[in-house]
């Protein structure tokens, strides 16, 4: 009977965001806007770390590699959500809602990590710059980064296969906006209890350790920079990372409220806002507080399209 039924469910409904249908065009310019903003946002930081030779260094490696997480992260779910609020039957194939639950889990917990390489980096930079360039050196820079993208995978890989093996019986109408972990387990007619031991176990590893080596990180940051008796110096600890910690703070505290500490007075409109906020929104505002407010990016901003003006006077 589960294989039958099972075998019967080749699609999902997603029931999207709860918007009346009068809002429903506004909704869909003020997403669609937020989405070429990301994209945007993140192919320009992308483009200039790639063209400007000052910007090959460790910390802007990382940053284009978050640049594209970002880019992923929101492409996984906005043109899908886009899609949907224009159709008249929003469905997922069952297939399609896997792959889409396997990358979004892949890119969620990429950024995550390469939030604590940025995090260290700026720690080594700050706190022993005398030593960066020997701590921060080629080959460890791009072990953190295959480390990253294999733990990664593995992760990913597990809840997938833990997801396909449940069957989903009579009721295939996932009340969200895409194919949510939480969500789907709620919808399925099997026992999940593995599955939700894993996502707190494993998520207790993937998240709350490496939130916690962000905060630390930045903890000694300000330390070293506060010994410094100067007004300067306060303001450049509050500079350096009060920006960055509101972000780490809005991704990974509705992360961890969301899928570590559910309650169960917790709705779906409740569910859906607190993932549209670090889906969607933390994507959009990375580029502005990592790099478009950063006085290299803007140097390299200026140096790539003053050669590009050159190069094109030329031709003329």
């Amino acid at each position: 009977m589960t294989k039958r039924n099972q075998t019967i469910i080749s699609e999902f409904l997603l029931l999207g965001l709860p918007i009346q249908p009068e809002h429903q065009n506004l909704f869909y310019a003020l997403f669609l806007a937020m989405y070429v903003t990301t994209v945007l946002g993140n192919l320009l930081i992308m483009f200039l770390i790639r063209l400007d030779p000052h910007l090959h260094t460790p910390m802007y490696l990382f940053l284009s590699n978050l640049s594209f997480s970002d880019l992923c992260f929101s492409s996984v779910t906005m043109p899908k959500l886009l899609q949907n609020m224009k159709s008249q039957v929003p469905s997922i194939s069952y297939a399609g809602c896997l792959a889409q639950m396997y990358f979004y889990l892949f890119f969620g917990v990429l950024e995550s990590f390469l939030l604590v390489a940025m995090a260290y980096d700026r720690y080594v930079a700050i706190c022993f710059p005398l030593h960066y360039t020997a701590i921060m050196s080629p080959r460890l820079c791009l072990a953190l980064l295959v480390l990253s993208w294999v733990l990664t995978t593995a992760h990913a890989m597990l809840h997938t296969v833990l997801m396909a093996r449940l069957s989903f019986c009579a009721d295939n109408v996932i009340p969200h906006f895409f194919c949510d972990t939480s969500t789907l387990l709620k919808v399925s007619c099997s026992d999940t209890r593995v599955n939700g031991l894993v996502i707190f176990f494993m998520g207790g590893l993937i998240l709350v350790i490496p939130f916690l080596l962000i905060i630390m990180s930045y903890a000694r940051i300000v330390s070293s920079i506060l010994k410094v008796p100067s007004a300067r110096g306060i303001r450049k600890a509050f500079s350096t990372c009060g920006s960055h910690l509101s972000m780490v703070s809005l991704f990974y505290g509705t992360i961890i409220g969301l899928y570590l500490c559910p309650s169960t007075n917790n709705s779906a409109v409740k569910e859906t806002v607190m993932s549209m906020m670090y889906t969607v929104v933390t994507p959009m505002l990375n580029p502005f507080i990592y790099s478009l407010r950063n006085r290299d990016m803007k140097g390299a901003l200026g140096r790539v399209f003053w050669k590009k003006k050159i190069s094109f006077s030329l031709k003329w």
